[in-house]
């Protein structure tokens, strides 16, 4: 595996786009030297998942020279290794679940180091899968999962990917929405993404949550069904983010402002049109990055779902990048939800300052000088209000009593 997979392939797949993505940019930002970057070379590290693109696009198609930089994307096998690698600097960013930074912030599930999330990269677009043998015992969807696991009594296992990241938070509430205790009534393993697919094949869960393209994959190998998507449970929630260490962004403030605008930038590049969508389906499906077919990728990114069983339909809140500057701004409500999910599930024992937390963790100062400079509209307050898949709202304005007021938790 190459950290520098540019072949001959992909500039000639992607020769146009990053012509077409070089002309249309601003100056260097940094021409006026005060804000060169201090660090030239960044690694990041990535999961393969769908949702790394706007990653490893900032790469391919040269944003980050526009901006002094050059993002080295480095592949990685599971969070707990993206994690470690932050931690001890191996990894200057990465893409990475927004509940691992608020974990590792708060030395939940792992070392503690301070931590920040530069922005979101995407929202939506992941999914809950169940295997072939559950649906056809009836459960299709979580209501038929919850009566079969009434009805037949023995050890359900369901896998995440990391327990403090977005995966196990939305199969947790998920269950739970259900009436099903998702640590009383199951069993929960941890699952690295791209084994996800493998170890359902073995039996060795019944359902799992993972980022696409895993849960498609699934569908394509006949073993698995989409018995929900993650934007049913939170519609437009906010999934992976781009995160360093609190450390790395005092030390090369310049640097990481350089890597969210060449981000921002690819973002934009992707959401512009399907032409664009599809060179990326095809460019991430290598085996540098995803390692899987192109069609495992390039239908659920245009919305295009089906569920294994015959069901299909057109979802509007796919997996976005940008959506004209919605998408990536950090919200201090988006981080806060995690932390009370992880009192709920009792990974913290008691209540945080969940806003100072959020605070010290989301760079929303940094992010805004990145939009300004692209001209990208930021929104007018750090919060945001959601309905998820219970009918309960979030809003950010009380979150102990929101976390404590759930039927079903710790």
């Amino acid at each position: 595996m190459s950290d520098d997979p540019l072949n001959t392939s992909r500039r000639s797949l992607l020769g146009a786009g990053a012509a077409a993505a070089a002309s249309s940019v601003l100056p260097r930002a940094w021409a006026a030297g005060s804000d060169k970057p201090e660090k030239e070379e960044v690694r990041i590290g990535f999961i393969p998942l769908t949702d790394c693109a706007s990653v490893v696009m900032a790469s391919v198609l040269g944003f980050d020279k526009k901006y002094g930089i050059k993002i080295v994307p480095t592949k990685e096998a599971s969070w707990a290794g993206v994690r470690d690698k932050l931690v001890n600097g191996e990894l200057d960013c990465a893409h990475v679940l927004y509940g691992l930074m608020y974990g590792v912030h708060l030395g939940v599930g792992g070392p503690k180091k301070d931590m920040a999330v530069l922005m979101t990269l995407n929202r939506n677009g992941q999914a809950l899968t169940l295997s072939k043998k559950l649906a056809e015992q009836g459960a299709v969807d979580g209501a038929g999962l919850a009566k079969l696991m009434a009805k037949e009594k023995r050890e359900y296992t369901f896998a995440q990917t990391f327990p403090t990241g977005t995966h196990a938070m939305w199969l947790y509430y998920w269950l739970a929405a259900h009436g099903v205790h998702p640590l009383k009534d199951a069993k929960v393993i941890t699952v690295p993404p791209p084994q996800m697919v493998a170890n359902m094949r073995v039996g060795n869960m019944d359902g799992f949550c993972v980022g696409e393209p895993w849960n498609h994959r699934a569908i394509i190998d006949g073993i698995g069904i989409t018995a929900s998507t993650t934007q049913e449970v939170w519609p437009e929630h906010p999934e992976k983010v781009l995160g360093t260490t609190s450390e790395f962004v005092k030390k090369y403030p310049n640097t990481a402002r350089a890597v969210v605008m060449a981000v921002l930038e690819a973002g934009r590049w992707i959401d512009a049109g399907l032409i664009n969508k599809n060179k990326m389906a095809e460019t991430i499906a290598e085996k540098a990055y995803v390692n899987t077919s192109v069609d495992a990728i390039n239908q659920r990114i245009l919305g295009r779902y089906q569920n294994g069983l015959g069901k299909t339909w057109d979802d509007p809140r796919h997996m976005k990048f940008f959506d004209d500057g919605a998408v990536n701004y950090p919200y201090l409500s988006d981080g806060m939800w995690f932390l009370t999910q992880h009192k709920r599930w009792g990974l913290l024992k008691s209540h945080p300052d969940y806003l100072a937390v959020a605070q010290q963790v989301n760079q929303t100062e940094l992010y805004k000088q990145a939009a300004a400079q692209l001209k990208i509209s930021v929104p007018k307050s750090d919060f945001r209000t959601s309905k998820l898949i219970d009918g309960v709202s979030w809003d950010g304005k009380d979150p102990a009593k929101y976390a404590d007021g759930f039927a079903l938790k710790v």
